[in-house]
């Protein structure tokens, strides 16, 4: 289903309005004009910290959640905690399938995804793909913490945008953020952050699939690292 012209004009709209203003001032303008209907999905990066810290901070109108893959590492479960207890609030969790999961792993094991690219994705779509689609039902608009840096597919996003497969308003705030603005930004705030940044991993997800980078590698060397880098996403923003 496309967007239909009432949602291509509001997008143009907020195309003009929400690049120009802060962080604060985008996700404000947002909750008010979608009520109980903007969300935002954090897996604890530094880049979804800031958002977190922005909405949490300024008490705004957007739920926050997070997807649990049941394969994380345990300082980001270390990072949800503290979050929580910092600005006394509950992120909500959502989990894959349990009939899904325990099918793949019954047919192809418990670390197929490293055998082939269709594994892995296939496990990807189990526990982040279908569980996003659960956590972004009923909602107008969905804000992330993509940065272009972070990988080359994502260098043609724009800061507002219509996601297809959802059926979403986007909004990425941080999108031409740089590493030296979100690390200074993180101390500068007192922001809980993931201490695996410290020690050389830029994108962190799962933990089978989450390496840190060596210096001179590409930000999403740490991701996937056995695949062609070409193929490095895991369906949650592909277009």
């Amino acid at each position: 289903m496309q967007m239909t012209h009432t949602q291509q004009v509001l997008i143009q709209e907020l195309s003009q309005q929400l690049p120009s203003k802060t962080i604060g001032e985008g996700l404000a303008i947002l909750a008010n004009q979608f009520p109980a209907h903007v969300t935002f999905s954090s897996s604890f990066s530094f880049e979804d910290q800031i958002i977190a810290h922005e909405i949490l901070s300024n008490h705004l109108n957007i739920s926050i959640f997070t997807l649990d893959t049941g394969r994380l590492f345990a300082e980001t479960y270390s990072v949800w905690s503290s979050t929580n207890e910092k600005y006394h609030t509950h992120i909500t969790a959502y989990y894959p399938e349990h009939a899904a999961i325990e099918k793949y792993i019954s047919e192809k094991g418990p670390n197929a995804f490293y055998e082939s690219v269709e594994n892995r994705k296939e496990c990807c779509h189990i526990r982040k793909v279908e569980p996003l689609k659960r956590a972004l039902a009923g909602n107008a608009v969905w804000v992330t913490g993509l940065r272009a840096e972070h990988s080359p597919a994502r260098k043609d996003l724009q800061i507002v945008e219509w996601d297809e497969g959802n059926q979403i308003i986007k909004y990425n705030p941080l999108l031409h953020w740089n590493t030296e603005q979100v690390t200074a930004h993180i101390h500068e705030n007192n922001i809980p952050y993931n201490p695996l940044h410290d020690k050389g991993f830029i994108s962190i997800g799962c933990a089978p699939c989450t390496r840190a980078i060596k210096a001179g590698e590409d930000f999403r060397a740490g991701r996937w690292w056995w695949e062609d880098a070409s193929k490095k996403e895991c369906g949650l923003h592909t277009p």
